[in-house]
């Protein structure tokens, strides 16, 4: 049984509250007069899905929600899976067997996911600690690069110390370690910039010798080739 009503939504970015009304959102720093009930959220927002490939689907809150993120739900035989999770809870969605976090900064309803659809919810063990996971369920706290039902994981570090990037086929998801500005990119200023910098030299090396054609982001879709010059751009 899930319970929307003690869950608290943070308009302003999107973090969800297990259990907690607090004086200020953990994430933003948001004052709790833009909190809502996540019962409310999913009263004011619904899902919108927008096909990638024929396996993939792009999924994100309408109207958007704070510091809006898409999640993606990749198609693999008789199994659903997703990368990263929508902040708000819909009931109106194809099951999903597992989650899988690229970090956690958008874990969003997951828990509410995890409990309706009994889906299991991975993360890298190092933003499983954080502060702001510790009232999210993991079922699996990874420390290692795994392959799952052909989706490949790859644990980056930087951005977050439990940063993962996944490859599935020619798609590469990447969320946010790049943030598009105009019409380039920049590398995600939030995190030791050392330890991000590394983290994309370490990416190029990944990617380099890959048949890729999709870059999914946490806020764009983009041809992978174009995508690719302006990382060797941020890297020279």
């Amino acid at each position: 049984m899930i319970e929307l009503q003690n869950q608290f939504v943070c308009t302003k970015c999107g973090y969800n509250m297990i259990g907690q009304y607090l004086q200020s959102c953990k994430f933003c720093g948001s004052s709790n007069e833009n909190f809502i009930t996540a019962e409310e959220c999913s009263q004011k927002y619904n899902i919108v899905s927008s096909r990638v490939t024929n396996q993939v689907v792009r999924l994100n809150s309408n109207p958007s929600l704070g510091l809006e993120h898409s999640a993606y739900s990749i198609k693999i035989d008789n199994q659903r899976i997703w990368i990263d999770c929508p902040s708000t809870f819909s009931k109106d969605l194809e099951p999903m067997d597992k989650i899988l976090f690229t970090h956690h900064h958008f874990l969003g309803a997951s828990n509410l996911y995890r409990g309706y659809y009994t889906a299991f919810i991975w993360i890298h063990k190092s933003d499983a600690a954080h502060s702001i996971s510790s009232m999210h369920p993991f079922d699996k706290r990874f420390t290692q690069n795994f392959n799952l039902s052909g989706i490949e994981a790859f644990h980056i570090d930087g951005h977050t110390q439990g940063f993962t990037l996944y490859i599935f086929e020619d798609i590469l998801f990447i969320c946010d370690y790049l943030i598009p500005v105009e019409k380039s990119f920049i590398l995600n200023p939030y995190g030791s910039k050392k330890a991000t910098r590394e983290g994309a030299n370490k990416i190029n090396q990944i990617i380099k010798k890959r048949e890729l054609t999709i870059v999914c982001g946490y806020n764009y879709v983009s041809d992978y080739q174009i995508w690719k010059i302006q990382l060797e751009d941020l890297l020279k």
